[in-house]
């Protein structure tokens, strides 16, 4: 059976890593986004989909069946969203709809961005929100649900100032600082290579193991993306 993989979110700061580094692993790679991803190859098949309320409508023609992998890297900031309803429908409405729709089609693999500090008693909107996608998500028990839980994402991000302001700060001090820190800041390049890699990982183990009927989470916090994508000298 040939395997494929499925990601949102694929035009974004760690989606548009993410994609190059899975591209080699899976048969067929499905992108929806917006726009075309600045990196295609002959594996990928892109859908676009410029309003995603109407993710459903496209969602049985791309072909998801249980041999398909499922990654977001979906996600926004209030400045962008405009505000809090308008970030909430992105980061929460958006991803819980996709992965309830691959689960319906028999997708056993979930792999999820989501934010250091998620948090469902967090006073920060922003942290709760991240957290309630999680619970929402690990609700709909697939096989295996993989949750990235990044720091400050290093990289070029367009129209986030505040954040390139942070990135140009980090940088000066950056010597100093050792990775086993838990919030110390990672490159979306590593974020996507740890997601590459859990992956790889879980599809290995997957050709040995039948389905248990179980539903396992694994969270994957920031220190560990940092040990796991290290460069060894």
């Amino acid at each position: 059976m040939q395997q494929k993989a499925i990601v949102i979110g694929a035009t974004g700061l760690v989606g548009q890593h993410l994609i190059k580094q899975i591209s080699e692993l899976y048969d067929t790679l499905i992108v929806i986004a917006r726009r075309p991803p600045r990196y295609m190859n002959s594996r990928m098949r892109f859908y676009q989909l410029q309003d995603f309320d109407n993710l459903s409508e496209i969602f049985g023609s791309v072909g998801v069946d249980k041999s398909t992998d499922a990654f977001s890297c979906l996600g926004t900031t209030k400045k962008q969203a405009g505000s809090d309803e308008a970030f909430r429908k992105v980061d929460h409405e958006y991803n819980v709809r996709f992965a309830t729709l691959c689960r319906e089609r028999g997708v056993r693999h979930f792999f999820l961005l989501s934010a250091v500090n998620a948090d469902s008693d967090s006073r920060f909107f922003y942290n709760r929100v991240k957290a309630q996608t999680e619970q929402a998500i690990a609700a709909l028990k697939f096989p295996q649900l993989v949750v990235f839980r990044p720091s400050l994402l290093l990289g070029k991000h367009k129209g986030r100032p505040i954040e390139s302001i942070s990135q140009k700060a980090f940088q000066l001090i950056s010597p100093l600082l050792s990775e086993s820190l838990p919030l110390h800041p990672i490159s979306a390049k590593r974020v996507a290579i740890a997601m590459a890699m859990s992956a790889h990982d879980v599809y290995e183990r997957s050709k040995y193991r039948e389905p248990s009927g179980y539903s396992h989470i694994q969270y994957v916090e920031n220190k560990q993306m940092l040990a796991m994508t290290r460069v060894k000298p």
